[in-house]
């Protein structure tokens, strides 16, 4: 037993490992491309990648980047884990009664249609500038995304083995860990992914309009003193902090969650 357990970690630690050599290969691929550009446009348009992360190491030796990193960092978490919460909360209980269900469809398409832009101006009327405008715009961002996965999970669990459960009187816990999670952890995964990466966009645009600090406004200022170095700088700071977030915290939390999704193979 114990030795099967470790042929199947090491198994996946192996399939995980494989898979970010692939996601290396496809960033050196897109780095060489970027230097190619960047050649051919000239600095002044186009910096390249090595002048880029100079600018990056040059912004940690400042001591400027942590600092920004955090309060921008601190602001989509805030936004993004009150989406997740409500999100999952309310798509779950929707998908449990058609009624709301077919009642919600219009109300998350409206919201996912409505630009971010917009949100983000009606939080500066409301909650004027600082950090409650970019919490709230990327809360209400991710809101929709986060409730329509939800949503569609719930609404698509095995009616064969919810029925199961309620003839069998399983306890609560155990319908929740091994019947609903598993499925919901299909669904819910690409919509938290896709939040993710959402919250730092508009976390990002909105600290760029409506605050003094964040790497928004760091941005705005390299932008006003046409440094583009600085700007690709503080891009791939955010780029890597959103990678690294999803492949160091997100990935390989799904892989253990969905376990129970890897084949059972007979021995002959």
């Amino acid at each position: 037993m114990i030795r099967q357990r470790i042929l199947q970690w090491l198994g996946a630690l192996l399939s995980y490992l494989c898979s970010g050599c692939g996601a290396m290969a496809s960033l050196f691929i897109f780095c060489a491309l970027w230097e190619l550009a960047a050649q051919h446009y000239g600095a002044l348009v186009l910096t390249g990648p090595l002048d880029t992360f100079a600018a990056v190491y040059q912004l940690a030796q400042e001591g400027v980047l942590w600092t920004e990193l955090w309060i921008t960092g601190k602001r989509a978490l805030y936004g993004l884990s009150l989406a997740l919460l409500v999100g999952t909360l309310l798509g779950m209980l929707a998908g449990f009664f058609i009624t709301a269900a077919l009642m919600s469809r219009p109300l998350v398409t409206v919201f996912l249609g409505m630009p971010p832009i917009a949100w983000l101006v009606l939080a500066m009327l409301w909650f004027g500038l600082g950090d409650a405008t970019p919490i709230f715009t990327v809360f209400i961002a991710c809101f929709p995304i986060v409730f329509a996965g939800a949503l569609q999970g719930t609404r698509t669990l095995d009616n064969q083995l919810t029925a199961v459960a309620q003839v069998y009187q399983l306890p609560l816990r155990m319908r929740l860990m091994d019947i609903y999670l598993p499925h919901l952890v299909a669904w819910l995964f690409p919509a938290w992914i896709t939040a993710l990466g959402t919250s730092w966009k508009v976390v990002v645009m909105a600290e760029l309009l409506s605050t003094a600090d964040g790497i928004g406004a760091a941005l705005a200022i390299s932008r006003a003193q046409l440094d583009i170095s600085t700007t690709l700088a503080w891009v791939v700071v955010v780029l890597g902090a959103l990678l690294t977030i999803e492949y160091l915290c997100l990935e390989p939390l799904k892989r253990h969650l969905e376990r129970w999704r890897a084949p059972v193979h007979n021995g002959g």
